[in-house]
């Protein structure tokens, strides 16, 4: 069965952040991820996820800024990264420090980076050497300490002007930079919205060895797995083939939005689809 982890920035929103951690674990979760920790100390967090018994294992490096209030007022200003932005490179780089501190701290094993919104005017091949570049340091700062650095193809619907689309674009950077701790984050919803053919590209890059992370929603409301247009059933057990064939290992993300919204339990009554999967 893949192993599922709870996006805490999405479920429980009826709770305060820190109290997502146990609620997470009452419902079996043994993984979580979010957008961003900055707003807490390390040790804090820390603690939270030993108190509940899960392992953290992933979050994103800062979208901007380079301390905790500038983080937050970046993401709110409408920043989705910095990776892909010419002259932005030591800003870059001090998020990507950052973000490895606190992985060390949560033992997190991989961070993801996000590229950024391509300017106004700016060619694409301008944006992707900066990119490149940028990934290449990226993932030689994290190897020293046995991490892995993501990038994940977002679709332009939710998120108009993000530099990466598409999962074949984001496999030829994997390949230009050629560093090993280096991988896709391929989030289903994304997937489907773009492109489509969702288990053949399972398929693909799992057998590659190129994805370090998985992630899922209904599509297109964005809700529980269980609701819309791609069989998640057929998809977990293809997950779990390919697991048996290649060894992978990785986790499976649970970044919907709740059907019930922030109502009280609503994320708990909404995983029968989860509890069907674990029975089967």
């Amino acid at each position: 069965m893949p192993r599922f982890a709870a996006n805490l920035s999405f479920l429980y929103p009826e709770l305060p952040f820190l109290e997502r951690f146990e609620a997470a674990a009452r419902d079996g979760f043994e993984g979580v991820e979010y957008l961003f920790p900055y707003a807490f100390e390390p040790q804090l967090l820390a603690e939270r996820l030993e108190a509940c018994g899960l392992q953290q294992v992933l979050f994103n490096a800062p979208p901007g800024g380079l301390d905790a209030p500038a983080v937050e007022r970046a993401w709110n200003e409408g920043a989705r990264g910095t990776a892909c932005l010419p002259g932005r490179e030591a800003e870059f780089r001090a998020g990507v420090q950052l973000a490895l501190r606190y992985a060390q701290a949560l033992q997190c094993p991989r961070i993801h980076c996000m590229a950024g919104l391509l300017p106004e005017g700016m060619a694409r091949e301008e944006a992707r050497v900066t990119y490149t570049n940028n990934l290449r340091w990226a993932a030689a700062e994290a190897a020293k300490s046995g991490c892995e650095v993501l990038i994940e193809p977002i679709n332009p619907r939710d998120m108009p002007g993000f530099f990466l689309n598409r999962q074949d674009e984001a496999q030829a950077v994997v390949q230009d930079v050629g560093a090993s701790n280096l991988k896709v984050q391929m989030d289903l919803y994304h997937c489907q919205i773009v492109e489509g053919d969702v288990a053949s590209k399972l398929r693909h890059y799992l057998s590659a060895g190129s994805v370090g992370h998985i992630q899922i929603a209904g599509v297109p409301e964005r809700h529980e797995p269980d609701v819309g247009e791609l069989n998640y059933p057929y998809l977990f057990r293809l997950i779990d083939e390919l697991a048996a064939q290649t060894g992978w290992s990785g986790w499976v993300g649970c970044e919907y939005k709740p059907a019930q919204g922030a109502t009280p339990g609503g994320t708990s009554r909404g995983l029968d689809w989860l509890r069907g999967w674990r029975a089967s």
